[in-house]
């Protein structure tokens, strides 16, 4: 099975850090809320193209965050997606230097998240999945 994306929910509490994308016809999703992450490129495992495209568009370096949740989702197309949650401190979130991609970013309540029209359709169930999960049960 081919692999098509990695995203993260780095999450503060209840919140997670969410990018408005970029408002032009050219691309999935127009100024939409969206995860950090992206496409994996050839040779790359989900894992590293996730921590590459953190490092991409918010400027950080989160290699050494506890990623305490993961999940494969299979696509329809036959490509899979992939999935991580890691806390993030006041300290990397003071340290976000955004990139080229997307409007801005915001700490988001996942509730608010979850119930947007204008957030990516299809990960507001991933997120909400995420915090009803144990493992963020667990993290607090």
């Amino acid at each position: 099975m081919s692999q098509s994306g990695a995203k993260i929910i780095l999450f503060r509490g209840a919140s997670l850090i969410s990018m408005l994308r970029d408002d032009c016809a050219s691309i999935k999703f127009p100024n939409h809320w969206d995860l950090p992450g992206g496409g994996i490129e050839a040779g790359e495992t989900p894992r590293a193209a996730m921590l590459r495209e953190i490092r991409e568009e918010l400027g950080l370096d989160i290699s050494d965050a506890p990623i305490i949740w993961e999940k494969r989702y299979p696509g329809l197309t036959g490509q899979a997606s992939y999935f991580y949650a890691a806390p993030i401190t006041v300290t990397q979130m003071e340290a976000i230097r955004f990139g080229d991609e997307g409007q801005r970013w915001e700490l988001m309540p996942a509730g608010v998240f979850c119930g947007r029209e204008d957030a990516v359709p299809h990960f507001r169930p991933r997120v909400a999945e995420f915090f009803a999960s144990q493992a963020f049960r667990s993290a607090h």
